[in-house]
């Protein structure tokens, strides 16, 4: 009895979210039929990647690039305030098909629900899950690479010496816990706003219409790709990986691909499982404010490298994301699979 009520859950879930079914919760009048709504599936993915693509790698070609490397103060907080205004533009890329294809606006099609209390737990894994995940992985980095680890906290002591400040070390210590403490418990709030215009646009609108393209495996590690290729002009800047790296820009192009198809796994598993962007919107905040913690530990005298960790964007830094998108890619692949009419 628990197998058939599962499997009829698994359906409900793909009904909603496979090639054939759409999201399940957009009307249209006049009713569209199967070849007109897979027409205008097509239309809007077309209309979101050319948008979102022409005005991201325009503003940072033609309007950030030519200002990077300046070392006007004032100059740089402009150069971070138009990287920060980046962050929306999936979201006015997602706008605009729906407005031009005349889509039926709700809470549901828009990805934008929230049921705290059957949903919580993929909440938690997009927050404190997250957290975890970046923890381990700047752990796991040290263990490997212990001459990098800094207990004395000099890097922070270096960061306070630049700013004229005199700490002790209880004092660095004490700054470091409550620096982490704070990040863990407000960073998917105080980045919510910024992490809302990239997830509406890449898991709100794209995710569901990829999936109605492509079954789960492709459509999620084509989303991961096509989010990773968006960040390539910052990527060229330096902003993931530095710059003068062997392989540069293309081996750092190439690990922000990596990195944005295993976190983009993960915030599309939630997202699928709430039938909301909103866990996945909580998890890049996460991701955003909480993400160089390990940095805080490394030591001056020995440079940490950047492809490894500890950040999750290494290899090292990242094996907690990157073996838990594989398991729920599988898991997200059996449940596609186990769905489909005449599994048995």
């Amino acid at each position: 009895m628990d197998t058939d009520n599962n499997r009829q859950e698994m359906q409900e879930i793909w009904k909603k979210f496979n090639k054939q079914g759409g999201t399940g919760s957009v009307k249209t009048a006049p009713e569209l039929t199967p070849e007109e709504e897979k027409k205008r599936n097509r239309k809007q993915i077309g209309l979101y990647l050319l948008i979102t693509f022409a005005l991201t790698y325009g503003t940072e070609i033609f309007g950030i690039m030519p200002m990077a490397g300046n070392m006007d103060a004032e100059q740089a907080y402009r150069v971070q305030g138009m990287i920060s205004s980046v962050m929306f533009l999936p979201a006015a890329g997602a706008l605009l098909p729906l407005l031009l294809t005349k889509e039926r606006l709700t809470a549901r099609s828009l990805m934008l629900t929230v049921n705290l209390k059957k949903d919580l737990k993929y909440y938690g894994l997009a927050w404190f899950g997250f957290v975890l995940l970046i923890l381990f992985g700047a752990a796991l980095y040290f263990v490997i690479f212990r001459d990098q680890f800094d207990a004395g906290l000099g890097y922070m002591k270096a960061l306070t010496d630049a700013q004229g400040v005199e700490t002790t070390e209880a004092q660095l210590s004490q700054a470091v816990v409550m620096q982490l403490v704070m990040g863990a418990v407000l960073a998917p709030f105080a980045n919510l706003l910024n992490c809302f215009g990239e997830e509406w646009g890449w898991r709100g609108f794209l995710l569901p219409r990829m999936l109605k393209q492509f079954k789960v495996v492709p459509a999620l590690l084509l989303c991961g790709l096509i989010w990773g290729l968006w960040h390539a002009p910052l990527t060229i800047l330096g902003h993931n990986y530095g710059v003068g790296y062997a392989g540069y820009p293309v081996t750092g192009i190439l690990a922000m691909c990596l990195f944005c198809t295993a976190i983009g796994i993960i915030l599309s598993y939630v997202t699928i499982k709430t039938k909301s962007c909103i866990p996945a919107i909580m998890g890049h905040g996460t991701l955003n404010g909480f993400a160089s913690a390990g940095i805080l530990f490394t030591s001056v005298d020995h440079p940490y490298n950047v492809f490894l960790g500890p950040t999750p964007t290494g290899l090292i830094g990242g094996a907690g994301f990157l073996v838990l998108a594989g398991v729920l890619l599988y898991l997200l692949y059996k449940e596609e699979k186990e769905s489909q009419p005449g599994y048995m």
